[in-house]
């Protein structure tokens, strides 16, 4: 008999919304983001049998998820490109101020792929530098350093942004 957390369908069902919001702020298009939980999906169905826990399945789903939408979101950069719809997102921080999360999104959408997967994986998934560094297989000065310049960069283009509409350029 199958553990549980080897069951397929049991897999799908718990970790769909985290693949596909991972890959929905990450590639910032919904059409991209589900083909792109597809084919994470089928990967998964495919190696299966090499999963070895139910935080082995976890990591590796945040990792192909992580993977899969930074290669879709460069391929798109190449393409014409649709702004993403702020009602499309999941798990838009419910504090209230719907406008500010939908500001914050879209400048998430504008960073540069390695650095928005590591503030997805940071502020939406909650993981630690050294849990980033091994799902993007990069070294954690790099993952700080990508923190570091991604908050610095949209706290730049927030101040930019409430200076053009206060009056001020």
């Amino acid at each position: 008999m199958r553990e549980p957390w080897r069951d397929f369908e049991t897999l799908l069902r718990e970790h769909q919304s985290m693949v596909f919001s991972i890959a929905l702020r990450i590639t910032g298009d919904r059409p991209a983001a589900e083909e792109v939980a597809q084919d994470v999906f089928l990967g998964l169905y495919r190696h299966l049998g090499d999963i070895e826990s139910p935080e082995h399945a976890t990591a590796w789903l945040r990792k192909v998820a992580v993977q899969r939408a930074i290669d879709a979101a460069r391929h798109a950069s190449r393409l014409p490109r649709a702004d993403m719809e702020a009602n499309d997102l999941p798990d838009t921080p419910g504090n209230g101020d719907a406008l500010l999360a939908r500001h914050l999104e879209r400048l998430i959408a504008e960073l540069p792929e390695q650095m928005r997967a590591v503030i997805v994986l940071r502020y939406q998934e909650e993981l630690m530098p050294s849990e980033i560094a091994r799902i993007l297989a990069m070294p954690v000065a790099t993952v700080k350093s990508n923190l570091q310049r991604g908050l610095q960069l949209l706290r730049q283009q927030t101040e930019r942004t409430l200076g053009k509409t206060h009056g001020r350029s």
